[in-house]
């Protein structure tokens, strides 16, 4: 057997892992059941947290065709395991798509030609293989077709997808649907659209199972036993077991207490959530349908029984689509709100026909979801109407089911998300991993003391363990998502959901956000400003509206009137807001066909479109003998809407093809984005000044809609018009004039640009409009300032043998003023005393330059987004690459997008924001019910001080397991320990106390333009808490001596009278006191409780920082109540211990001592105090956000405030002083500006073409070429 036979599945996909395949071993099998039994089912825990373990611990290598269990890895940056169990089943034949009533004669398994899932295995004509059950599926199908051998089918299920062996390939395959079979468009309306039998159905079903999206509710008791093996519970189990051990009773108690009430919650939250997703998927997603038969039947059946291949009819009062399906006749009017976070109606018509004898008119494509979804129809989409012909009802062919439709992927997108990695996390485990350590040094510090010491061996095992439980605290993980819930709660405040916690602290890293242009930055709606038309291959003089009498009967209104999607849904004319206006703007009336008109008719009753009366020009008067019927048909003016090419994204246009009342010819429509309209007219009929014209309307900001026009062949009848291609109908057309739309900024949108402006942070901006558009609206908001440049990146693919390239120009010429002095993120060493001076530049480019770079020039697609602010013209996956190359140079990447079209970025984003509550919002982490950007500086606050948060939660957690372990460690030394009441006042009175209060500080005001670090591993964290551990542990070690070296220290019993205080305690109760096996009560150790006691509450005021993330601690009123309480509660039994306080084990020291105690504390204090703030805080804090500024490259600086230019000369002298040379940046972007910095050839000039050459090794490079 290979050992290096290794398998990719899913290869190039988000999903792609490596697979290599095992057989079980009965001896390793045995060794590990003896392995668990010897560990007492430890080691059964550590296989089952540990997937890659348990398979090699069981099984032996072998080849993926032959395995019994499966390894799988992911090979993404989290490198994750995981197993799965291959099973077998038996089915009449192999290939699901085969057709097993037309095959004349059996197939043999070891000779049929195609058989992609089969593995012929001799084994089943030895018997050797197990049978299906009896009256199961396959065994009723294998009886029922007796004459056919079964065959073997090896599969596995993973994340709720089922993968087969496929013999061909060697390798393991998902079934995804009828889109496996590669099928042409023509052959899915010959050999697609019948139907299948019952029998094919079933078999189908062996495969592609039930078409549902079973999101299964677990049940309490499982949830249970998943969240209990948690690594943490274990470890919690562990210390409650030592503890009652060593009789800690109501310590352990209170954890276990902890424990129940976290468990608890933590099923209830996961347990809701689940219902949440179930209840989601589960509406309308099992409804009876009605499916045609191969054999011309109709027959309802449950959603759940559909398979690809059946042929579904949509219902006439619409329905919850139960599957992915392409329409094969018919129209359907359908809401995809859950889908793309538009809830615009949108038309679906009927998938294309290419006839054989005109395929010159459309070539045959192979059919595709994504390239043909106008015609596709998804799952969990409201159909709201259909049309129809008589006789020939809306029929759709179910291309996909259950987890494969985009419902599914979806639904299984938040099932099994993927992890989320932010270096704070790992920090975190870095951290934990230290602390460990020095448990460690601990445990084997205890037991050689104690051995030294001759300790009775239980006490050995039992402290040297308890000392481990100490140092890693049993309560951080609640403590660290404390600030993260609060922060989760004030978004809810402010109107912002959350559906995944764990990237508030991300949303504190965040220096990158992208956001769409219109609905996000602009209004929704779109105003008409005017038209202008275009006659004689010449532009009019441009008119505010088309409602006139004069325009009327023209092309131009014409196709303003019914190149558009609109329908009427209960009277009320829906459709693109777009649409809308143009529509309006006419005054026409649109009236669509009743189904009872439909039903007399032997087609679909076309959208008619006419002008109101008062519009049209008055008629001569009518003869008395004229007939007044006829008069009246003969002056009316309709033009009906024969076919529909929906606007497609890809192709940037719509068309219609129409027909005027009376007229035997057809006239073909057109709109979309000019420069594609242009190019698809006549080169006479566009002015020659078109150009100029539209530049000049996009740079005002004006959304521009280009019209034409073409009067189609006399020979095109109405059911050719039907199949014909859009090809043939776009071309040759006729230049029409162009519509100007206003699309006005929010009023909000400036003003939190501004914001983000200010601190540093950088806005994109990615949208579907215009080029020229684009830029106008940024710098009209702001994002691009009057006085920088804009550079245009115009790249042209590879053609007629010249490589790839890439064209500069300017939008326009910078102004004197584009000079500024970029001090606070200049790249120069900060020890010079000139500020680099740099002109600041944005680069422009739309969606079509951004693939050509992407693949012909990937090193500058770098260099370009590090400077890039407006993307226009990109398509929904082009914003996700988009997102992804921003991440590649470690930007942290926000995205804001009102759900439409913005549904892989928003969640490929590190931050993505849905302004859109509809059920798209699934796919984004946070969403607004706020409708503009306001939201975006809000969430980046919150999360800074979510991040604040769990840096002081952490600290302060680290500190008390730190302290707490000096102070035992102390007393081991003396053979004491802290008593049980005193171990559970610090944990549950202070630590818990602290914790969940310190946590409640609200964001500051403002944002500022320092981030906070990302990751607990940074110099001025770790000096901070080394810095408070050594002061703790010196002022502990101070006390400790100190007591001892007292003049009336003794060793402490129940007779000693240091507070010559023994007159008034009774003797009887003196002599029934037992001298204390743990030696709990002494003079060390009421010195060393007081002393820790004080340092957890002055590291907590330390730790807990405000400004300028937070607001200060003083205005939270629970901490600042806790932590007084707690200090006159620790004073009142300092200096009057009371009997009510005896279960605290404390004992009476002299008054001076206690006085000595109080100035310990206090000079503690003032050392902590001292050195967080001044040493930290002012020194090593403005060393890293100094240079933390240069993450900002490219940015316009901020104006800088007077206690910003202090900061900036403290922090320029500082880093003269620590750090003489230039540091290198960590983050990739910062070295690239470094690099570009320095580069004379960077910014490119207008007179430079950049082209695409290739090196000897094939690796893509480019060189710059000076043109004119």
């Amino acid at each position: 057997m290979a050992k290096e036979d290794l398998k990719v599945l899913n290869k190039g996909e988000e999903e792609e892992m490596e697979l290599q395949g095992y057989r079980l071993c009965r001896w390793k099998l045995a060794l590990v059941g003896l392995g668990v039994l010897c560990t007492g089912g430890f080691l059964l825990l550590l296989l089952y947290w540990m997937p890659e373990w348990c398979v090699k611990s069981t099984c032996t290598r072998t080849t993926a065709r032959d395995a019994d269990v499966v390894l799988l890895r992911s090979t993404d940056e989290f490198r994750l395991w995981f197993l799965a169990k291959v099973r077998v089943m038996l089915a009449p034949g192999s290939n699901p798509f085969h057709s097993l009533d037309t095959q004349t004669t059996p197939p043999s398994p070891l000779s049929s030609p195609s058989r992609p899932f089969s593995d012929d295995s001799p084994s089943l004509a030895n018997g050797h293989t197990s049978h299906p059950s009896v009256g199961s599926p396959a065994q009723e199908l294998i009886r029922r077709f007796a004459d056919y051998q079964p065959t073997q089918i090896r599969y596995f299920s993973f994340h709720s997808t089922k993968y087969y062996w496929n013999d061909e390939v060697q390798n393991f395959e998902v079934l995804h649907g009828l889109e496996d079979l590669q099928v042409s468009c023509s052959t899915l309306h010959t050999e697609h659209s019948a139907g299948l039998t019952r029998n094919q159905q079933e078999y189908r079903r062996l495969f592609f199972g039930l078409n549902e999206i079973a999101v299964k509710v677990p049940s309490v008791f499982k949830l249970l036993i998943k969240e209990v093996l948690n690594p943490f519970y274990i470890f919690q189990l562990c210390s409650v077991i030592l503890w009652c051990a060593d009789e800690y009773y109501y310590y352990a108690m209170a954890i276990v207490f902890m424990s129940v009430v976290s468990i608890a919650t933590s099923l209830y939250t996961i347990k809701k959530q689940y219902v949440m997703l179930h209840d989601m998927v589960v509406t309308h997603s099992v409804v009876r349908v009605s499916i045609c038969r191969a054999n011309n039947d109709i027959e309802e059946i449950l959603s759940t029984d559909l398979v690809p291949g059946d042929v579904m009819i949509i219902p006439s009062n619409g329905t919850i689509m139960p599957c992915d399906a392409v329409l094969v006749s018919g129209t359907c009017i359908v809401n995809e709100s859950m889908l793309t976070g538009e809830s615009v109606p949108v038309t679906k018509t009927n998938l294309p026909n290419p006839v054989p004898g005109e395929r010159g008119d459309e070539v045959d494509s192979i059919y595709s979801t994504e390239e043909h979804k106008r015609h596709t129809l998804f799952c969990g989409t409201n159909i709201i109407q259909t049309r129809f012909y008589t006789g020939e009802l809306v029929k759709a062919v179910v291309v996909r089911t259950g987890f494969s439709t985009v419902k599914g992927q979806l639904v299984r997108s938040i099932l099994y998300p993927k992890p989320t990695d932010f270096k704070l996390y790992r920090d975190a485990y870095l951290f934990l991993l230290c602390l460990v350590a020095v448990a460690g040094i601990g445990f084997i510090y205890t037991i050689i003391l104690s051995i030294m010491n001759e300790v009775p061996a239980k006490t050995i095992i039992i402290e040297s363990l308890d000392i481990i439980t100490i140092t890693v605290p049993p309560a951080l993980p609640a403590a660290m998502t404390a600030g993260i819930v609060y922060a989760q709660r004030r978004l809810k405040l402010i109107g912002i959901f959350c559906i995944s916690p764990q990237r508030i602290n991300i949303c504190g890293q965040i220096n990158l956000v992208c956001f769409d242009k219109t609905g996000t930055l602009t209004e929704d709606g779109l105003d008409l400003w005017g038209v202008q038309r275009v006659e004689n291959g010449s532009f009019q003089l441009s008119e505010e509206n088309a409602y006139k009498k004069n325009l009327v009967k023209t092309h131009f209104v014409a196709c303003m009137a019914t190149c558009h999607s609109l329908t009427k849904i209960e009277g009320q004319l829906s459709g693109d807001p777009l649409d809308l206006k143009m529509f309006e703007a006419t005054g026409w009336i649109l009236e669509e066909a009743t189904e009872e008109e439909t039903s007399l008719h032997n087609r679909i009753m076309p959208t008619v479109v006419r002008p109101p009366k008062q519009l049209l020009p008055p008629e001569s008067g009518v003869s008395p003998e004229q007939d007044m019927e006829l008069y009246e048909l003969s002056s009316e003016y309709e033009i009906g809407i024969v076919r529909q090419f929906p606007f497609s994204s890809a192709l940037q246009r719509m068309s219609v093809v129409a027909r005027l009342l009376g007229e035997k010819r057809m006239d073909a429509y057109m709109k979309g984005a000019p420069e594609v309209v242009a190019s698809l007219c006549k080169k006479e009929t566009v002015p020659e000044k078109f150009a100029e014209v539209l530049e000049d309307y996009t740079k005002q900001g004006f959304r521009v809609i280009a019209l034409a026009h073409r009067r189609l062949e006399s020979k095109l009848s109405w059911h050719k018009a039907q199949n014909i291609s859009r090809d043939h109908i776009e071309k040759n057309m006729e230049f029409l004039g162009l519509i100007i739309m206003q699309n006005k900024l929010k009023p909000e949108t400036p003003g939190v640009l501004q914001d983000l402006y200010r601190a540093n942070i950088r806005t994109v901006m990615v949208t579907g409009d215009n080029m020229l558009t684009a830029i106008s609206v940024a710098r009209d908001c702001g994002m691009i300032p009057p006085q920088d440049t804009v550079i245009i990146a115009d790249a042209l693919p590879p053609h007629d043998g010249q490589a790839a390239r890439i064209t500069w120009r300017y939008a326009d010429k910078p102004s004197k003023t584009s000079h500024l002095e970029e001090i606070n993120i200049s790249l120069e060493d900060e020890c010079r005393n000139e500020p680099k001076t740099q002109e600041l530049y944005h680069f422009a480019m739309n969606g079509k330059s951004f693939a050509i770079i992407e693949e012909h020039f990937p090193d500058l697609l770098q260099k370009l987004v590090l400077h890039g602010t407006v993307f226009a013209r990109m398509a929904p996956d082009q914003k996700t690459q988009l997102i992804e190359a921003l991440q590649d140079v470690d930007y942290f990447v926000g995205m804001c997008g009102d759900g439409a079209n913005d549904c892989g970025a928003l969640k490929r984003a590190h931050s993505g924001i849905s302004l859109s509550e509809l059920e798209a919002s699934v796919a984004s982490p946070f969403t607004s019910r706020t409708p503009n950007i306001s939201c975006v500086p809000s969430l980046i606050r919150e999360g800074r001080a979510a991040l604040i948060t769990s840096f002081c939660v952490f600290k302060f957690m680290a500190l008390y397991s730190m302290i707490q372990y000096i102070s035992v460690t102390l007393l081991y030394s003396i053979l004491s320990n802290l008593g049980d009441f005193q171990f559970l006042f610090i944990d549950i009175a202070i630590i818990l106390l602290i914790v969940f209060t310190m946590s409640l500080n609200p964001a500051w005001q403002e944002l500022v333009s320092r981030r906070p670090p990302s990751g607990l591993i940074s110099g001025p964290l770790l000096f901070s808490v080394l810095t408070q551990i050594l002061i703790c542990l010196g002022f502990q070690i101070f006390t400790f001596v100190w007591v001892q070296k007292q003049p009336w220290y003794t060793v402490w019993t129940p007779l000693s009278d240091a507070c010559n205080l023994s007159s008034h305690l009774n003797m009887s109760d003196l002599n029934d006191t037992e001298v204390e096996e743990h030696n709990i009560q002494n003079y060390e150790n009421t010195s060393l409780f007081y002393v820790s006691c004080f340092q957890y509450l002055i590291v907590a005021i330390v730790f807990s920082k405000g400004k300028p993330f937070r607001q200060p601690s003083y205005k939270n009123w629970p901490f600042v109540l806790s932590v007084l309480s707690l200090y006159i509660f620790l004073l009142f039994i300092l200096f009057h211990p009371v009997a009510e306080f005896a279960f605290l084990e404390i004992v009476c020291v002299p008054f001076d001592w206690k006085i000595k105690l109080v100035l310990i504390i206090i000079v503690n204090a003032a050392v902590s105090v001292l050195v967080e703030t001044f040493i930290i805080d002012i020194v090593l804090w403005m060393l890293v956000f100094s240079r933390d500024k240069q993450s900002n490259f490219g940015d316009t600086p901020a104006a800088p405030t007077p206690q910003m230019g202090f900061d900036m000369q403290v922090c320029k002298y500082l880093s003269c002083w620590c750090c003489p040379r230039k540091m290198t940046p960590k983050a990739r972007y910062m070295h690239l500006a470094q690099e570009l910095s320095v580069d004379p050839n960077w910014p490119p000039k207008p007179t430079t073409t950049t082209e695409a050459k290739l090196c000897p090794e094939n690796s893509s490079t480019y060189q710059i070429m000076m043109g004119s």
